[in-house]
């Protein structure tokens, strides 16, 4: 009962609070960071450095009026932010923040679950969120939204190929699909994969930016020319799921990226002696601390780059990423087999 049930449990509870609690921060820390690269202060007055905005945010949408346009799909108007959130939540299942550790004489696993299929459940169920995007754009029964959907949808067939196939030089090079198994073949090489797949790793995060809809991939939004894109038409707790699912996705595919090449809770160089004083730090926190650079830069990009139009995502997805995802397939296979 204890280890079938309650622990199962109580992981998932923690889990997913703290997602959310992250999800509500990361909006506070996107706003500061982008304020520090314009030279601004951020939100300030709301506690101490503006430390509870995201509380007051929080608050703020839960008061405001919910409205459904009158000619919308009513049933998929309301079904589209709750089927863009739940698969980024739900991700989080196959993730390993840690190893096995001893709590009480028992033997718990700082992750929820490790499945042999882990890493194809997580493109199954991750590629599953666009389609929130997509049912939020045809049923708001509005123009900009409408053409959002439309770009989201061919947008997600840009990269999706590009990344799925950098999955499998993962696969090939680790020789399993299970997350803990990947960080484990990382700690027999003594090598991060991020440095033995370093096209794979810069594809997979390129293909990470268009996935979360983040800049300079943030099309489907695009403020200039859409308004507000596919979520124009929504306002209140509705219009917070799809910020919330945004914000969860780009904690998905940073942890993602952390797994796959950055050897997850691995500390630098697991294999090199003369660095062992870095186990000092407990395996969680180097996680941790990999997925919040990775959510910088995404922050940073942001902040930096401008937006890509739209013909030059697709020749960038189809003549550059794609190319480059299956020769790289290739090359990984041979080495593979000759090794």
């Amino acid at each position: 009962m204890l280890e079938n049930v309650i622990i199962p449990l109580v992981k998932i509870l923690v889990v997913l609070n703290a997602v959310l609690v992250a999800v509500t921060y990361m909006v506070l820390l996107e706003r500061k960071v982008i304020a520090w690269v314009q030279v601004r202060l951020g939100p300030m007055r709301v506690g101490p450095y503006g430390a509870l905005q995201p509380i007051a945010d929080a608050v703020k949408l839960l008061l405001k009026e919910d409205i459904t346009p009158s000619r919308a799909d009513k049933w998929v108007f309301t079904a589209a932010p709750i089927i863009a959130l739940v698969p980024a939540l739900i991700v989080f299942a196959v993730i390993p923040f840690g190893p096995k550790i001893q709590i009480f004489g028992h033997r718990v696993t700082l992750y929820i679950t490790d499945i042999n299929v882990g890493l194809l459940y997580i493109v199954s169920v991750s590629s599953i969120g666009v389609y929130g995007l997509i049912l939020a754009g045809w049923a708001s029964n509005s123009k900009y939204p409408l053409l959002a959907s439309l770009r989201a949808s061919a947008q997600l067939i840009s990269y999706e190929v590009a990344v799925t196939m950098t999955l499998v030089s993962v696969i090939v090079t680790a020789g399993s699909l299970s997350m803990v198994k990947i960080v484990e073949a990382q700690q027999m090489a003594g090598v991060w994969f991020g440095f033995i797949q370093p096209v794979a790793f810069l594809i997979f995060f390129i293909g990470g930016l268009a996935e979360t809809n983040r800049a300079p991939f943030d099309m489907p939004e695009a403020e200039q020319e859409l308004t507000g894109g596919f979520h124009t038409e929504y306002s209140g707790m509705r219009f917070a799921l799809f910020f919330l699912a945004e914000y969860a996705n780009m904690i998905v595919v940073s942890s993602v990226a952390t797994t796959l090449f950055l050897g997850g809770w691995l500390r630098p160089f697991p294999n090199v002696e003369w660095l062992a004083f870095l186990s000092i730090v407990p395996p969680w926190i180097w996680f941790f601390l990999k997925t919040f650079i990775f959510l910088y830069v995404f922050l940073w990009i942001r902040a930096t780059l401008p937006r890509y139009r739209y013909d030059q995502l697709m020749a960038l997805g189809w003549k550059v990423l794609i190319p480059l995802a299956i020769a790289n397939v290739v090359v990984t296979g041979i080495v593979k087999v000759l090794l």
